[in-house]
């Protein structure tokens, strides 16, 4: 038998071996499963919404279909840019450089100027922008009578993922002393995000706290990945029900969690277990207040559920608000989508009772 032949042996072995182990072994994080944080039920008003909103993302997933994986990802980040470009944005946009990172300032009619919050996208790591969440932001802007400070992280695959992790650093430590108007120290400072944007938010406050770096007043986390090893039982509980992740998740459902385990690891050169990239396996305690948002026909509901069941164990005032099927951010929709303006009403009451 030749050393190569032994060599796809072992691998195969440890393969196997690494397979039995993970879907053999039980989930310690499955304790986190329970409680289920406050349900807002349904609205029959959002029927005609949410159809066409599933006509619209259906419309742009079959523009993607047959491109390569470098073009789609062009296409969908351009896509991104321009989805929303026909809502009506009341905020001032400003683009500024913040310490080294491209951002912009949005700025409701008359947002105090002293207080800041750090808006950080979503787009799975590989798309999104400021441009593309401005919805998000201005309405940010407008019911925290804040400045956001929306900005354009490093994506991958260009870039490294601690890249984009190092100028969510580096942006909030700049807002801390800078506002639209130059130097001046923030009055009050917060921190939000959704999706990969939420897990870079998560990610973030773990970082402030163990660096001595002064702390926001509390955060906000849309429908957040906290665990990269993909082992939520939504993920494949929901697969079906999540109309903005489905074309993503059901193509990696084909492929086994492990070999998606290890390649994430070759490809970020970070373990999925290293609370950088997953916030849930991280000390969760001496955290500021959290709000976390998640939608019950959504892959992430149970990235979102864990995290906050872990943080409120840990002593850190954590609250999980859940809506039923509404999609993936759904807070972007606004202000089409009932859910969308009542999910903002919950944001605002949040900050106002952290402020």
């Amino acid at each position: 038998m030749t050393s190569l032949m032994i060599g796809i042996l072992v691998a195969g072995g440890v393969f196997l071996a690494l397979l039995l182990f993970y879907y053999l072994w039980p989930d310690p994080l499955a304790k986190h499963d329970l409680p289920k944080g406050k349900l807002f039920p349904a609205s029959a008003d959002s029927d005609a919404s949410l159809k066409a909103i599933r006509t619209k993302i259906s419309a742009v997933h079959s523009e993607n279909i047959g491109l390569s994986l470098k073009q789609r990802m062009l296409a969908i980040r351009k896509n991104m840019d321009s989805f929303f470009a026909d809502v009506p944005i009341v905020s001032a946009i400003t683009p500024v450089n913040a310490g080294g990172v491209d951002a912009e300032w949005v700025i409701a009619p008359g947002a105090d100027s002293n207080r800041r919050l750090l808006y950080i996208h979503g787009g799975a790591f590989y798309v999104g922008s400021a441009k593309s969440h401005r919805v998000i932001t201005s309405k940010l802007s407008e019911i925290s009578n804040c400045a956001v400070l929306a900005i354009n992280y490093h994506l991958m695959p260009e870039h490294s993922r601690m890249a984009g992790i190092e100028d969510c650093r580096c942006a909030y430590r700049w807002l801390l002393d800078n506002g639209p108007q130059g130097r001046a120290k923030a009055a009050a400072v917060f921190v939000a995000g959704d999706s990969a944007g939420g897990n870079l938010t998560l990610s973030l406050l773990a970082w402030l706290r163990d660096t001595g770096c002064r702390l926001p007043n509390g955060a906000v986390a849309l429908s957040p990945v906290t665990d990269a090893r993909m082992r939520s039982p939504s993920i494949k509980r929901n697969l079906e029900t999540d109309i903005i992740l489905k074309p993503l998740a059901k193509g990696l459902s084909k492929i086994p969690r492990p070999l998606i385990v290890v390649s994430k690891w070759l490809f970020t050169g970070q373990s999925p277990k290293d609370p950088v990239v997953s916030p849930l396996h991280g000390d969760l305690s001496g955290l500021p207040p959290i709000l976390v948002q998640v939608s019950d026909s959504e892959i992430l509901l149970d990235d979102g559920r864990r995290y906050v069941n872990k943080a409120a164990a840990a002593g850190t005032d954590a609250v999980l608000q859940r809506w039923q099927n509404v999609p993936h951010v759904w807070q972007i929709f606004y202000p089409d989508l009932p859910e969308a303006i009542e999910a903002f009403d919950e944001i605002e009451a949040f900050l106002k009772r952290c402020s």
